[in-house]
């Protein structure tokens, strides 16, 4: 079976390395191409967008494209949504690796908002704030303008921040909770801005947590219909049953 792979998750990398040694399939993996250095994939790999739905269309059907597993980011939407249309026109297979969202404990100050442009009202006057979001929906983020700002992002930029007080941050997870820690105590943080993206324990949110920090938390936008994996191994289950 040919598999198209939608990948840029931790998910998606263990996945690849699983497949990559089933002789029952062949494995494409796709990147969206938006970090300069990614993690390598034991699996062929093919980066940059597709053009649209025509494109992508096409590009399945050139390919031999059987069944399409989605690895991406829970807020991936435009490209989830794209595939599970495509593959419910096509006929083919479609499963979402959708990892669990993120559940407060004890001690958490947790306030979730549905979009980015409500973020600056959930936050205290004044505050410091450490945003964890990425940085292609800055632009959502304009009411930020009165804070200061560390955005915190893979690859070194090329420019200043767009926000008037912000600051670029440079790092690649995995993070530990003290190198978290230390890092929001060297730059005097105050509130963290983080999207839902889910999965285990986050050690920016644990960081938060030590510190007694409030945390705004994005909810992830509507999924697309279809099937759903919780986990790396409930996504094997699912392609062995179309094996």
């Amino acid at each position: 079976m040919k598999i198209l792979l939608m990948a840029g998750t931790a998910e998606a990398r263990a996945l690849a390395d699983r497949l990559a040694q089933d002789p029952r399939v062949a494995v494409l993996a796709s990147l969206a191409g938006e970090t300069r250095t990614p993690h390598r994939l034991a699996v062929p790999v093919r980066v940059g967008g597709f053009g649209g739905d025509e494109a992508q269309e096409k590009f399945m059907q050139d390919e031999g494209i059987e069944a399409v597993m989605d690895a991406t980011h829970p807020f991936a939407a435009q490209i989830s949504a794209r595939s599970a249309a495509l593959c419910a026109r096509l006929g083919l297979p479609y499963l979402q690796i959708l990892r669990p969202g993120w559940v407060p404990g004890a001690g958490d100050r947790w306030t979730f908002v549905d979009r980015e442009e409500e973020v600056a009202a959930a936050l205290p006057a004044g505050a410091v704030v450490f945003l964890a979001t990425g940085r292609k929906t800055l632009d959502r983020l304009s009411g930020l303008a009165a804070h200061r700002v560390y955005c915190r992002r893979i690859d070194r930029a090329e420019g200043p921040c767009p926000l008037p007080q912000g600051r670029w941050v440079v790092g690649r997870a995995p993070f530990s909770v003290a190198d978290e820690v230390a890092l929001f105590r060297r730059l005097g943080v105050t509130a963290l801005v983080v999207k839902d993206a889910g999965g285990t324990a986050d050690a920016k949110l644990v960081a938060a947590r030590e510190l007694g920090l409030p945390v705004v938390l994005i909810r992830r936008p509507p999924q697309p219909p279809g099937d759903k994996a919780a986990s790396v191994a409930a996504a094997l289950d699912w392609l062995e049953r179309r094996l």
